[in-house]
């Protein structure tokens, strides 16, 4: 497929044609400009005329059209050609100087193992294939920005944004493919590792009958299956996984390639998370062990009667969420947008997320790298 008609498609709720034109340019310059994406090396990338890179800077900061809108079609598009309804859930580190740019605040990066002044988003992904492909995010917005009148008017915060925390967010997100999917059974998958109010987004998918595989602190209380005593006491998930024997498990990768790991394992139940005293359904808590003593991070899923080969390859499969985040940031421009406002924010990262699509799902063979410049007189789709 053209890369005319893709932008046509994914972007036909944009209103106005000078909109879907410069949607397009925006687009067929994050696919084609090499390194740092700025709008300035964007519009110079389509066009000698130096009026464009302020048109793209209009369009992509203060031009009013739905990023809702914009992602619903993408979601769409991915999931007429996913392979199975298991929906990943991501964040992205976007760091900032200063402190103007929307919800820039600290926060810690476990990549990196520090604190970092930044953008904190969260994505959701659908998977083809191998590949996942980002159809929905959410700027995390701590209370220092939704509780300031005048930062919310400067970054152009809608009334509609309150504070939630991440696990929240992570909810809404679900909702939100959940509105715009088919898929009547999905499979959350997460790394909330860091998360302490873990429970609450465990709950919550509960309650939308979501099956999941989340990642969880090694501080989240359990109680073993099977437990007798009439009190009985939590223990933390580390703790009890620790008590466990190892076993194998083939982990199969999206690829298809399978190697054997060995795993801690345990059926659970929650506190907290089923009404009255009943102690709920179990899960499966495990843990791969990577070396002696060394484990990876600690997951629970609601599959608790479903083989450990099977979530343990769903769980393994969530790298490929951060392989995705990397090729955004590497090759699509990710963490290169210069503006301020949280519109802005959005449209950007709509636009990021069509480029890679496209490449990775529509693209020819062998894209060309140059072609027909649009301008400000030049021809749009």
């Amino acid at each position: 497929m053209s890369l005319a008609d893709f932008s046509s498609t994914i972007f036909r709720s944009l209103r106005r044609a000078d909109q879907r034109k410069w949607a397009y340019t925006y687009l067929n310059g994050l696919l084609i400009t090499h390194g740092k994406k700025s709008v300035r090396r964007l519009a110079a990338a389509a066009s000698s005329d130096p009026s464009v890179a302020q048109a793209l800077r209009q369009f992509v900061s203060l031009s009013p059209w739905d990023f809702d809108a914009v992602m619903e079609e993408l979601t769409h598009w991915v999931e007429g050609r996913a392979s199975e309804p298991v929906w990943n859930l991501g964040r992205v580190i976007l760091p900032k100087r200063g402190n103007r740019s929307v919800g820039v605040d600290r926060h810690f990066d476990l990549e990196s193992g520090r604190s970092v002044n930044c953008q904190l988003g969260l994505g959701s992904f659908l998977s083809v294939g191998a590949v996942q492909f980002p159809v929905d995010w959410s700027l995390y917005l701590s209370p220092a920005w939704v509780q300031d009148p005048d930062r919310r008017s400067d970054a152009r915060i809608p009334d509609s944004e309150q504070y939630r925390p991440l696990w929240a967010l992570a909810l809404r997100l679900v909702d939100r493919l959940a509105a715009r999917t088919s898929s009547s059974s999905p499979v959350v998958v997460a790394d909330m590792g860091d998360e302490p109010d873990v429970r609450y987004l465990l709950s919550g998918l509960a309650k939308r009958r979501c099956d999941f595989v989340v990642a969880v602190p090694p501080h989240l209380p359990v109680l073993p299956v099977g437990n007798m005593a009439a009190t009985p006491l939590p223990v933390s998930a580390r703790a009890r996984l620790s008590a466990q024997n190892t076993e194998p498990a083939v982990v199969t990768a999206p690829d298809g390639r399978q190697r054997v790991a060995s795993f801690q394992t345990s059926l659970v139940h929650v506190p907290g998370l089923s009404q009255g005293h009943s102690p709920g359904p179990p899960y499966r808590l495990f843990t791969e062990m990577r070396e002696p003593s060394v484990t990876g991070p600690l997951w629970i899923t609601s599959l608790a009667h479903h083989g450990l080969p099977e979530v343990a390859s769903l769980a393994a499969a969530h790298t490929g969420t951060a392989d995705a985040v990397a090729f955004l940031e590497r090759d699509f421009g990710l963490l290169d947008f210069e503006g301020r406002s949280f519109p802005g924010w959005h449209h950007h990262m709509a636009l990021v997320s069509a480029a890679y699509t496209y490449r990775h799902l529509d693209a020819p063979a062998a894209p060309a790298r140059s072609g027909k410049r649009c301008g400000a007189g030049g021809q749009a789709p």
